[in-house]
């Protein structure tokens, strides 16, 4: 029996791995919803996590295994629910359509 790629995914631990703020492995990704050299958003088998920075680079993305690996100078590190995700996209194209 074929197993989804979804399902298998959500068996992933996640964790983060920093080393001296400027580089990281993280693991249980579901997705990199967006990223830039001074943000990353992505969805993780954890919620939403959003890594802000400077110089951020994407060096490694495995789908497979769910790992990201990132480096540049991290500042934070923060968790948001998928509705805070919505409101801050609906802010963010309220303002831009009013």
């Amino acid at each position: 029996m074929e197993k989804d790629s979804a399902h298998t995914i959500s068996n992933y631990n996640h964790g983060i791995t920093i080393v001296e703020r400027k580089s990281a492995l993280i693991s249980g990704v579901k997705k990199i919803e967006s990223f830039d050299d001074e943000a990353f958003l992505m969805d993780t088998v954890m919620g939403y996590l959003m890594i802000k920075g400077e110089g951020l680079e994407l060096i490694k993305l495995d789908t497979l295994q769910g790992n990201v690996s990132i480096k540049g100078l991290i500042h934070s590190f923060s968790y948001m629910e998928d509705s805070h995700k919505e409101k801050k996209e609906n802010s963010i194209f309220k303002r831009l359509f009013q």
